[in-house]
């Protein structure tokens, strides 16, 4: 594609310290079947080698604009990136993953296809945090109606595997900078409301699974928005205002009723949350341990909650489970 040429697409990917994976992402863009696109790459603020990594791909193929910014986070550059596309459908990228040769001829021809779709995703196989690769069984729901009942309880698009139509999703707002973590979420809860989702079975993108990723250190945040994203699609779909309309932060689960005039809103979204995190050390250090004692104490189901205990015991985590056990026993 030459400099004065429209792209078709334009690939989004903000990068922040990631200069272990990064070219090798880089790299599975640049080697697309499909090549008519714009490659947007925001540094955000990173302070590895990733920001010279990035202006030595830019050197070389002029599809590539780099932008380097202050760290502002993931939610600010997805948004920058979207204001700033010259393409009508954009294509997520994570810097730590893998996209397949043929992935975006493939969903260039499928969006083409099916002008209703406004996000097209996807099915996956892995990567662990040394390259080996794990071939993955299980396949996301393909077809809208499904999708969007799926999405009640949990997402079902991966996130950086989708192409999407860039004005759909900036007419609903682009992504919304109080649901931190599950911005995608969030996102695909208010696209199908309005418009069609789809996933492809092919398995065109390569998903990096770490200690290190987001999804894992930010497990209990992550919990707890995709509750209020949940708990406000609800609200939407019976017709009330959007609770968290213009939020730029969620309230705690302790807020959650007094922020919404509610009473019991609270105590539905910690059972969700704790049931989503109960297997988590990291959530369970990082204050889920403290949710499911509140839960208990408050007369709450303990389904589950001794398998909890005994696997903070296999973790190492022995104080924790003593501490959670004698709530058991006392509640």
């Amino acid at each position: 594609m030459s400099v004065s040429e429209a792209p078709l697409i334009t690939v989004l990917m903000s990068v922040y310290n990631a200069e272990r994976y990064v070219a090798e992402a880089i790299q599975s863009i640049l080697g697309q079947t499909e090549g008519r696109f714009e490659f947007l790459i925001v540094n955000d603020g990173s302070r590895d080698a990733s920001g010279s990594i990035l202006d030595r791909y830019a050197a070389q193929d002029s599809r590539i604009r780099v932008i380097h910014q202050e760290n502002r986070g993931l939610i600010f550059s997805l948004n920058r990136m979207l204001d700033e596309a010259r393409a009508p459908l954009v294509a997520r990228m994570d810097s730590d993953d893998v996209s397949r040769p043929e992935r975006f001829a493939v969903q260039l021809a499928y969006m083409q296809a099916n002008p209703q779709i406004a996000v097209l995703g996807t099915n996956t196989d892995e990567l662990d945090a040394d390259g080996a690769f794990f071939p993955c069984s299980d396949y996301h729901p393909e077809h809208s109606a499904d999708i969007r009942e799926r999405l009640m309880v949990a997402s079902t698009m991966c996130h950086p595997s989708v192409m999407m139509r860039r004005d759909m999703i900036r007419a609903l707002g682009g992504y919304r900078a109080a649901f931190r973590h599950c911005e995608d979420y969030d996102l695909w809860l208010r696209v199908s409301e309005q418009h069609d989702l789809h996933n492809l079975r092919d398995r065109l993108f390569l998903y990096r699974r770490s200690p290190d990723q987001v999804s894992e250190k930010h497990i209990l945040v992550q919990a707890i928005g995709a509750a209020c994203a949940r708990f406000a699609a609800r609200e939407r779909r019976a017709g009330r205002p959007d609770p968290f309309e213009g939020a730029t932060e969620l309230p705690s689960l302790d807020q959650i009723d007094a922020v919404l005039g509610t009473r019991s809103v609270g105590s539905g979204m910690r059972l969700e949350v704790i049931d989503s995190i109960k297997y988590s050390p990291d959530a369970m250090n990082g204050g889920g341990l403290a949710l499911m004692k509140a839960h208990l104490r408050e007369g709450g189901t303990k389904d589950g909650f001794w398998r909890t205990a005994v696997r903070m015991v296999k973790f190492g985590m022995l104080p924790q489970a003593l501490n959670l056990s004698f709530d058991l026993v006392r509640y």
